[in-house]
């Protein structure tokens, strides 16, 4: 049985999101903005959330070049006047979808030490690519990413933002005395999941623990060596 999709820096929380009560409009309209860019004021979280479904279904049914607005419409039961209107078309589409799966509580592990919390972030990856119906909405975003620039834009701010989210397990490390002071988080989080992801869409292999332990290793000894630290 899969389970459940956790967003982190090396995942894609892409699981359908449970309604919420709607936010309320604001007291005076936005500046305009780029269709897709930001949330539309009067949008509700159920809405948003049938269309970001509806987006992920078809990526992964059909991969970026065959979905469509009218596909979208269909499946989420929002008209398709409304979506051009406030997403612009499928590019507008799938950059929210990526802006609503950064929007869980996720924080990186926290297991005591730094080489269990980077085994940790990479055995994520091996489990979720391991299972195809985990894998398909990642795989299908990162596809996306490679045929629109829109796309391409989102997934990058969504993997910053998750690196973002690692500081902490690097500055318990530093607190711990197991890396330099100045390790940068940023890089090491990308260290852990780059030869993975290699792997997975480069090369096509398929991955195991051992493979995620080796990763988890490097990136440690690389850390400690103060590979992640500025230049003097």
């Amino acid at each position: 049985m899969a389970r459940p999709h956790q967003l982190t820096q090396l995942e894609l929380q892409l699981s359908p999101t449970p309604p919420s009560s709607p936010s309320p409009s604001p007291a005076t309209s936005p500046p305009p903005s780029a269709p897709g860019t930001v949330r539309p004021g009067g949008r509700t979280a159920r809405t948003r959330a049938a269309v970001r479904d509806a987006v992920l279904a078809g990526l992964v049914e059909y991969g970026y070049p065959g979905l469509t607005v009218e596909y979208v419409a269909e499946q989420s039961g929002v008209h398709k006047t409304t979506l051009y209107r406030r997403w612009g078309g499928v590019e507008g589409l799938v950059a929210d979808a990526l802006d609503l799966a950064g929007e869980d509580g996720w924080t990186p592990p926290d297991t005591g030490t730094l080489r269990g919390d980077l085994h940790a972030l990479a055995q994520e990856i091996v489990d979720t690519f391991g299972d195809p119906a985990a894998a398909a909405a990642p795989a299908a975003f990162i596809a996306a990413a490679f045929q629109s620039e829109r796309a391409a834009e989102a997934l990058r701010g969504f993997y910053c933002e998750r690196f973002a989210r690692c500081a902490p397990l690097t500055e318990r490390a530093v607190a711990r005395g197991e890396v330099p002071a100045a390790t940068d988080h940023d890089s090491l989080a990308r260290a852990v999941s780059a030869p993975l992801f290699f792997r997975l869409f480069i090369t096509r292999e398929p991955l195991d623990a051992a493979d995620a332990d080796q990763a988890a290793d490097v990136a440690l000894a690389a850390a400690r060596a103060g590979v992640f630290t500025p230049p003097a």
